[in-house]
């Protein structure tokens, strides 16, 4: 074969290795990754007596399609093939982003979000690592971290994660220990910065006895660049039941 011929061979073998790869490129649009679409917005867990964790993830999509599907596809324990929980729908942010929640247990996890719309599936894989389970906040701006149970009262422990949009910023918790007829507000202090550059702040509170606060509730609010964003469950508050422990 003359150095003409081998050069024409090679230059043929890699036209059609291209159009191989341009027509997978092609045929493969129909599952992609963009966060812009779909994302984690913040996530929580509770130990359960039985052992392993119940997880519950707020997602958030960013999307008009008529037909929307969120799940998460999840590890349950090893030796079994991972599993899906379907979120449901959970409220309209006032951008038009869409909040979904899904909820399962776990005894090692490991997790995915998948969002179907149009025919398209598109993932947050947490670019390509997965999530743990260990996640506070994703998109939000600010969560409120579950705690273990409280004893004490008197010294009831508040810690909310915030996304660092600037370094002149405000939190407080809002709560009240009769349902909202009245309210206090108390600053939060900055703890530590996290390794995914968020930031932690916590405060504590004296509510005195648990019976005397049977109506206790809070939200958490965090002020920066003008803007103010509140953490309150969607709208249902948080409470004594809001801790890591069932």
């Amino acid at each position: 074969m003359t150095q003409t011929n081998r050069t024409k061979k090679i230059l043929a073998m890699f036209l059609a290795l291209s159009l191989v790869i341009s027509v997978f490129c092609i045929t493969g649009t129909t599952a992609s990754a963009a966060t812009d679409k779909v994302s984690l917005y913040s996530s929580s867990r509770t130990f359960s007596k039985y052992g392993g964790s119940t997880y519950e993830v707020f997602i958030k999509t960013n999307d008009n399609a008529a037909n929307q599907k969120v799940t998460v596809h999840y590890f349950y324990v090893s030796g079994l093939d991972w599993a899906d929980a379907e979120a449901t729908y959970v409220t309209t942010l006032s951008d038009g982003s869409k909040i979904w929640k899904a909820v399962f247990s776990s005894f090692g996890c490991q997790y995915a979000i998948k969002y179907e719309a149009d025919g398209v599936t598109y993932w947050d894989n947490n670019n390509g690592n997965n999530y743990n389970g260990s996640e506070t906040i994703g998109a939000a701006p600010v969560a409120a971290d579950r705690l273990g149970y409280q004893y004490n009262y008197n010294n009831y422990q508040i810690k909310a994660v915030v996304q660092n949009y600037g370094y002149a910023k405000n939190v407080f918790v809002r709560y009240t220990t009769d349902g909202w007829n009245t309210y206090t507000d108390k600053a939060l202090s900055y703890s530590e910065t996290n390794a995914d550059g968020t930031e932690a702040w916590t405060t504590s509170l004296a509510l005195g006895n648990y019976s005397d606060n049977i109506d206790f509730e809070y939200a958490i609010c965090y002020q920066v660049n003008g803007n103010t964003y509140w953490a309150n469950y969607f709208g249902n508050n948080y409470d004594f039941n809001y801790c890591i422990h069932h």
